[in-house]
């Protein structure tokens, strides 16, 4: 079964652009003449995904109200880049306690099928005619495994990304084998870090379950992958 549906968590505070995303979502920061989450919508689309789940927190109704369809009729979804615009769905988030746990609210939304989790202030570029999300969905087709996106990152940038811990087995395909979440550059595995796409089976929901919280008392989407 290939994937369909996607998973675009955006509850977080956005704290890191304070006082900025005190008035509004990080979600919502323009680039160019759209919000950060249309083109992580756009990915998804672009990607054949068609049915679209976002999760959302406390003060991010801006993100409920971008997406109204009964606001928009035809050609202004055209002006927004959608011939017509996913099924979209949402889901409020009570407490911000980390990824894994925003992704458990999906639970019901997936059922037993395999989905994409695209994180919603991460905007995803390729060289390729393919979007990222769709080259990682060829991977999880051909291997029926869980698929991460990854990238080389900078010394001084790995303790803010998950780690991998792997062997490289084609060209741009590595095996993973363990996860470090935010790791000491000299402690890393690897300067491969994950940037945000998760191609998941529906079983993550049994690990989430399973996992301690870690730091800030937030529950990790690595920390179930490792299990």
């Amino acid at each position: 079964m290939t994937i369909k549906k996607a998973v675009i968590p955006a509850a977080g505070l956005g704290k890191r652009f304070y006082p900025l995303t005190r008035a509004q979502p990080k979600e919502m920061l323009p680039v160019v003449d759209r919000p950060v989450i249309h083109y992580v919508v756009e990915e998804a689309v672009k990607s054949g995904l068609d049915e679209i789940l976002i999760i959302v927190g406390k003060g991010k109704d801006a993100i409920i109200n971008y997406f109204d369809k009964s606001e928009l009729d035809g050609d202004m979804q055209k002006d927004y880049g959608f011939d017509n615009l996913p099924d979209i769905y949402f889901i409020r988030q009570k407490e911000q306690k980390g990824l894994a746990d925003a992704v458990r609210y999906a639970k019901g939304f997936v059922g037993d099928e395999p989905f994409a989790v695209l994180l919603g202030d991460t905007i995803y570029r390729t060289d390729t005619d393919e979007t990222v999300t769709k080259q990682l969905i060829n991977v999880f087709d051909k291997y029926k495994k869980p698929t991460i996106a990854i990238e080389e990152v900078k010394k001084e940038k790995v303790k803010d990304y998950g780690i991998i811990n792997g062997k490289q087995i084609e060209d741009n395909l590595w095996r993973i084998n363990d996860l470090v979440e935010k790791p000491d550059p000299e402690d890393a595995p690897s300067n491969m870090g994950i940037t945000g796409i998760y191609l998941l089976e529906p079983d993550i929901f049994e690990y989430i379950e399973k996992i301690k919280p870690g730091a800030n008392h937030e529950y990790q989407l690595t920390d179930a992958l490792q299990l």
